[in-house]
């Protein structure tokens, strides 16, 4: 039976993976996708995949992209109206949310008012909108399938499982700075950020792992998609990535998702649950592997960790403000407007000015995180 997806970042890493998938099974139609800026990688995926609608946030873009699809049978949408749009297209019963920062909570909310399950690659939404989306998913009797590696294992773990969940072992590689001292860290440049030593990923996320502000983030997403407390959540630098995260249950024994480093096991998992599918690839060679290493993470060196774990335990706005500002910095350091280690120094300034509100809606989510980008701007402009 064919199943029908959209795809709400279709240019970026995860998008085009989920786009890999679909062409390499042959029964995955893809009726919608969105995109940032990148037309030409879009337009080559409509003429491919012939979606019924198309989405580019960029208006001007949109223009561009109508011109050069006129020949084909597609809409082009623009913005956020044009986002939900795509989240929203009537045949599509997935959507893979891989659009990349807080941009994706309303499209994730539309489409699980509209009943469709979700395949998430978008942590901010739950990150910041947690209690409003799983309270959603359970009204609306919609499914949350995790495309994050870490969470697809941990899902895949409590697969069949009825015992209570004792803790969550959430792993991470340590990123390409792992062992190093502050004092190291105050030389990084933006090029040695962007060498993530086992994961290709897109810019934003692969500093994110050097700083481990991304492992803070799946903390507080594996909290809400698991409903745990954080005492519950444990992370564990294994270098190797290959074990991608374990599950503790009440009577000790530990179960582990294991495989090589690659995203489209996790992205084909989801499409397909609770079937398994043929993927090619590589496969784990014990007898070359030998033996998988475990470190404690060094939270004093990584603050970054350490205040998402804050974050999460103070709730409200504070995982907004974290996560806004983490986004801000992150875009500075990309321009290099600022150091490594000020993405921290700032992420911990905001929160520590903003006032908190407890159980907040979409719209003071949306207003948290203003506030934390603005924050972040003009004290960043101080520090140069």
């Amino acid at each position: 039976m064919e199943r029908k997806i959209a795809i709400l970042g279709s240019t970026g890493s995860i998008g085009t993976q989920t786009l890999e998938i679909v062409r390499r099974n042959g029964d995955i139609r893809v009726t919608a996708l969105a995109a940032g800026r990148n037309i030409k990688r879009l337009e080559e995926q409509i003429r491919e995949f012939l979606p019924e609608l198309a989405c580019v946030w960029d208006e001007e873009k949109a223009k561009e992209l109508r011109v050069k699809v006129r020949d084909l049978p597609v809409k082009i949408v623009s913005g956020m109206d044009g986002l939900i749009e795509a989240a929203l297209e009537p045949s599509a019963e997935i959507v893979v949310t891989a659009v990349v920062g807080m941009i994706g909570i309303r499209p994730t909310i539309a489409a699980m008012e509209a009943g469709k399950d979700i395949a998430l690659a978008n942590k901010e939404t739950l990150v910041t909108a947690g209690h409003l989306i799983m309270d959603l998913a359970k009204r609306k009797g919609v499914r949350i399938l995790p495309v994050d590696s870490e969470h697809s294992a941990i899902f895949q773990c409590l697969h069949g499982e009825r015992s209570e969940i004792a803790k969550i072992l959430l792993t991470a590689s340590g990123g390409p700075f792992r062992g190093w001292t502050k004092e190291q860290l105050k030389n990084v440049q933006l090029e040695d950020a962007l060498k993530h030593p086992n994961w290709a990923m897109g810019q934003k996320i692969t500093i994110d792992s050097s700083t481990m502000v991304n492992k803070g983030l799946e903390v507080m997403e594996a909290r809400w998609l698991f409903d745990v407390g954080f005492d519950q959540i444990q992370v564990v630098v294994q270098p190797q990535s290959i074990i991608h995260s374990m599950v503790e249950f009440e009577d000790g024994a530990v179960m582990a998702q294991l495989g090589t480093p690659d995203m489209k096991l996790p992205i084909q998992y989801a499409l397909y649950y609770p079937q398994r599918r043929f993927l090619a690839g590589d496969r784990l060679d014990f007898e070359k592997l030998q033996e998988i290493r475990f470190e404690k993470p060094d939270m004093e060196t990584f603050r970054g960790l350490a205040l998402a774990y804050q974050a999460g335990r103070e709730g409200g706005t504070v995982p907004t403000v974290f996560n806004a500002a983490n986004e801000a910095a992150v875009r500075l350091f990309l321009q290099r407007k600022i150091s490594y280690l000020q993405i921290v120094e700032l992420i911990e300034k905001a929160m520590e000015r903003h006032k908190k509100a407890e159980n907040p809606s979409v719209e003071q989510i949306l207003e948290a995180e203003a506030e934390a980008e603005e924050f972040v701007l003009q004290a960043a402009s101080g520090m140069r």
